[in-house]
């Protein structure tokens, strides 16, 4: 048991560990700051990696897609129910910001941000996903549109030939490559986060403490509400009467394993045990919870609201109006549905958040959002895999009628 949890919260207990121990520096110590750069080699190397990282494994993703007919039609309405299911997350995380804000003072050290002037929707849209010109695609600053190419990209290589294809093995090459680069930066991220908090504590001092605080008092019991509230819900919807009833009784397991394991993938075998036993159809559960363990985050939804809504705290920025409302939802919704399929996809939606609304603080606001991600990890991902067992139930009653589970059982 040791072993097993060693391997799978040791490198999140470092990390942990590390963050405690800059904050300790950082309050004995008015001089951490000069601990600052440790942090910033870290930052400068992930900003060299995410372009070509999210070129190439979105690319690579869809190049190599080989699903047909039906699979399509279950495709089709789990990426629909994905999004609705991740949009109604995002949407109680900004009302929840709205009324408990995690920063109630800016961080009095951090260099004041700013907020675009509001813009039509038509425009924000057209700003959110494209960009004039080819060579601005090349930079981190425009991720968003930066993956909407590689999506269109990935398309055109699978209509030329798909998996077959020399371009299609190369960019799945370049994503395992540039994934092997990731995990030995990754390697160095304690030592990193050590010497950004130990400066950050030494700057900002004790505010930052009641801020995370504030965070998490928000965010576990909303994970608990939305398991509790939610779940019943969709299942109802889902398999009608008898929903509710059979989702309880088998939900516990893939629950439990996602809080042991601290992954969505690793969760796929009881996921698929659960989701035979309730009666869900082979077919809808082979596509749905695979699908599901890599593009269904709710609780990245979740996280990645709470992430804005600190950030726009810290730097002293209101959170509110339409414009940063439709941004933030964009985001969330597009992080559970799209980033999380791209490998090291939680710190490439983090760099969404801060280069979108934050852009010159992004050397701060940038780790201050990921450790943000490394504390909510546990319930986020426990909503998150728990949550694709009970999507088989919606996705059944839209692929083989609303009466599939009386039927079944």
């Amino acid at each position: 048991m040791s072993k097993t949890f060693f391997k799978t919260y040791g490198f999140l207990c470092a990390m942990l560990l590390a963050i405690a121990a800059g904050c300790v520096t950082g309050a004995l110590w008015s001089g951490a700051t000069a601990l600052e750069p440790l942090g910033t080699v870290f930052i400068n190397l992930m900003f060299c990696l995410v372009v070509p990282l999210v070129f190439c494994s979105l690319a690579s993703s869809v190049a190599n897609m080989r699903s047909r007919r039906r699979a399509g039609k279950i495709m089709g309405v789990t990426l629909g129910v994905f999004i609705v299911t991740g949009l109604v997350a995002a949407v109680l995380m900004l009302l929840a910001m709205r009324a408990f804000p995690p920063v109630t003072a800016p961080w009095s050290a951090a260099e004041s941000g700013t907020v675009d002037e509001q813009a039509s929707v038509a425009t924000l849209l057209v700003n959110f996903f494209t960009v004039s010109d080819f060579a601005s695609l090349l930079s981190r600053r425009a991720m968003l549109p930066l993956i909407v190419f590689s999506l269109l990209f990935g398309f055109g290589v699978n209509l030329s030939g798909g998996a077959e294809t020399l371009t299609a093995k190369a960019l799945a090459d370049l994503t395992r490559c540039l994934m092997k680069v990731v995990t030995l930066v990754t390697y160095y991220a304690p030592v990193a986060f050590f010497g950004f908090f130990a400066s950050l504590v030494a700057a900002y001092g004790a505010q930052i403490t009641a801020a995370y605080g504030r965070a998490l008092l928000v965010y576990y019991p909303l994970c608990l509400l939305y398991a509790a509230v939610a779940f019943p819900l969709y299942a109802r919807f889902g398999g009608g009467r008898e929903g509710i009833r059979v989702m309880l009784r088998h939900i516990l397991r893939p629950a439990v394993t996602a809080l042991g394991t601290c992954s969505s993938v690793a969760t796929i075998p009881t996921n698929m045990d659960a989701a035979e036993d309730s009666g869900v159809p082979h077919d809808v559960a082979d596509l749905v919870l695979p699908l599901g363990a890599t593009m269904h985050m709710d609780g990245s939804c979740f996280s990645c609201v709470l992430k804005a809504a600190f950030l726009f705290g810290v730097f002293g920025v209101p959170f509110m109006g339409l414009s940063t409302y439709i941004k933030v939802l964009l985001v969330a919704v597009f992080s559970s549905v799209a980033m999380s399929g791209i490998p090291g996809g939680g710190y490439i939606g983090e760099y969404i958040i801060c280069t979108l609304f934050f852009p010159e603080q992004i050397a701060v606001a940038y780790p201050i959002a990921v450790t943000i991600g490394n504390l909510v990890d546990p319930p986020a991902t426990m909503i998150n895999a728990a949550g694709d067992y009970v999507v088989t139930f919606i996705v059944s009653r839209f692929t083989e009628g609303r009466d599939w589970l009386s039927r079944g059982n």
